[in-house]
């Protein structure tokens, strides 16, 4: 049984990794969403710096630009991609108690970054979670997503 519209399974419905051999480079890059909530006593450690673990913005900031390197080895069906540029980014949330993450991530190349973006979100938003656990188990992470999306055969995607 085809499905034409699941690009990693073949006709027999057995997992096959994408051949891109045919594909033209293109520009192309994809920005990622997510969302950590907290306690306002967590927040206020956090801009504090008074998390033993050390600065939390910038412990996962790192791991989210690691993260995105290292999205073919723990995503199966990935190529792995060279990445032209990452930048994740963390700011303490203005609509709700805790820190919003967005990753944008850029190649030229065969296939898209949109994986790379959501790796570096939910890698982020882990490492969040990690660094402040000692004092919230309660935190939450939500709502990771793919906002935009440009380059490739399918074109430009934005989503809210």
């Amino acid at each position: 049984m085809k499905n034409d519209n699941l690009t990693h399974v073949d006709a027999s419905g057995r997992a096959i990794m994408v051949n891109i051999s045919q594909k033209a480079e293109t520009e192309r890059k994809a920005v990622a969403k997510g969302e950590v909530h907290l306690s306002q006593g967590t927040v206020d450690m956090i801009t504090g710096h008074l998390a033993k673990k050390g600065d939390v913005f910038t412990v996962a900031q790192l791991a989210g630009i690691m993260g995105a390197k290292k999205t073919a080895e723990i995503i199966p069906l990935c190529h792995p991609i060279l990445i032209t540029h990452v930048d994740v980014n963390l700011e303490i949330a203005q609509d709700f108690i805790g820190v919003e993450i967005s990753s944008t991530v850029s190649t030229t190349g065969k296939t898209g970054v949109e994986m790379e973006a959501l790796t570096a979100v939910t890698t982020a938003a882990l490492t969040v979670y990690d660094m402040v656990k000692a004092i919230e188990k309660t935190g939450k992470i939500h709502n990771i997503r793919l906002v935009e999306k440009h380059g490739g055969k399918s074109g430009d995607f934005y989503q809210v």
